[in-house]
């Protein structure tokens, strides 16, 4: 007679989401990754994902170092202050740049007449030095010269235009994304119920866990990457009587971009071939010589070094990355080694692998 009015006992564990469920958490991830790739949305990706874990981990160590009696709260304040950090250090950085660049800008029109005299006497050098029949074929006269290439200039205004319009609007989707990762790092951490919401958590965790340990690959590449370069700028150039100013800031240079796979590189390959152009043709052609073995070198180094902590085989990276880039250009080459290292973590969490 006791036990007749005991409650039935509820159980609150979480159950298994039903086949429907999963399938529609995976078609809802895919589809969010090619919409990402198609309409040039990568760049804020990644940055959500790098304020995410920059605004965890800078809340952790000030969580740490707190030496406050715990309260209610006890890292409410940490995790606030760290993502207020990460949002407000881009602004910071960009208002810092503008403030020095001003004179800078400000002598733009001088700086573009200069150019133009400079490219005008180069081509009268090359003129006097080619064949009668070449060197009737370029224009004659200094001035003929500049307004040759103030008009080429010109007509190449608009492709100029819509470049900057890209990379500013890149810019933006980066900052948006980072503000997105910060938020959602100091989100209050609530329990789903509902299935569907459990399912896309779960697919975003292994997308997070993916993104950290291939951003650990990367501070290895990106020494790697440096110690080579800070080999030849103050070892091998100056042995050559070749030696490039500048060389501290390059090292930190080559450090700072190739923290982003692929398109770093690529951007101090550009960097170093321009100042190394400055001493001479030939410590130009030295250094991109040098850049661009390290370039093809960085598609096996990248695939050892993401395959041994992402357990992918290298012949399996450099495969995707070789038809990402083929199918979406450098973004897929940047994208490559992040999706390929989630799928294999959802193959190998549904034990497919």
């Amino acid at each position: 007679m006791g036990n007749s009015n005991q409650l039935p006992i509820v159980s609150h564990s979480p159950t298994a989401p039903s086949r429907g469920v999963m399938i529609a958490s995976y078609l809802l991830m895919a589809g969010t990754l090619l919409l990402v790739m198609w309409q040039k949305l990568l760049p804020g990706l990644l940055c959500a994902c790098l304020g995410f874990l920059l605004t965890r981990a800078i809340a952790a160590l000030l969580a740490r170092i707190d030496r406050r009696p715990p309260g209610p709260a006890p890292d409410r304040w940490a995790q606030v202050t760290a993502a207020t950090l990460v949002v407000i250090a881009p602004l910071l950085w960009i208002a810092l740049a503008l403030t020095h660049s001003r004179g800078y800008l400000t002598d733009i029109p001088h700086q573009y007449k200069e150019l133009l005299n400079y490219l005008a006497h180069t081509v009268l050098e090359l003129q006097q030095k080619l064949p009668q029949e070449l060197g009737n074929l370029l224009p004659q006269g200094a001035a003929e010269i500049q307004q040759a290439i103030a008009t080429n200039l010109a007509t190449k205004a608009g492709a100029l235009a819509m470049a900057g319009k890209a990379w500013l609007g890149g810019l933006l989707h980066a900052y948006v994304g980072l503000l997105i990762g910060a938020l959602a790092a100091v989100r209050p951490r609530i329990v789903p119920r509902a299935p569907l919401t459990q399912a896309l958590q779960h697919r975003v965790m292994l997308m997070g866990e993916a993104f950290r340990q291939i951003v650990a690959a990367q501070f290895w590449i990106a020494l790697f990457n440096t110690s080579l370069t800070a080999g030849f700028l103050l070892l091998v150039l100056p042995l050559f009587d070749m030696a490039l100013p500048y060389t501290p800031a390059l090292i930190m240079l080559t450090f700072i971009a190739g923290l982003i796979p692929i398109v770093g590189n690529l951007f101090c390959n550009v960097v170093l071939t321009i100042v190394g152009l400055s001493v001479s043709p030939t410590a130009a052609a030295v250094c991109l010589g040098f850049l661009i073995l390290i370039h093809k070198a960085e598609y096996v180094i990248n695939a050892k070094v993401v395959g041994q902590r992402t357990h992918m085989a290298v012949w399996e990276l450099l495969t995707v990355m070789f038809i990402a880039e083929s199918v979406f250009g450098p973004a897929g080459l940047v994208a490559a080694p992040l999706f390929y290292a989630y799928l294999k973590k959802e193959l190998e969490a549904a034990k497919m692998v």
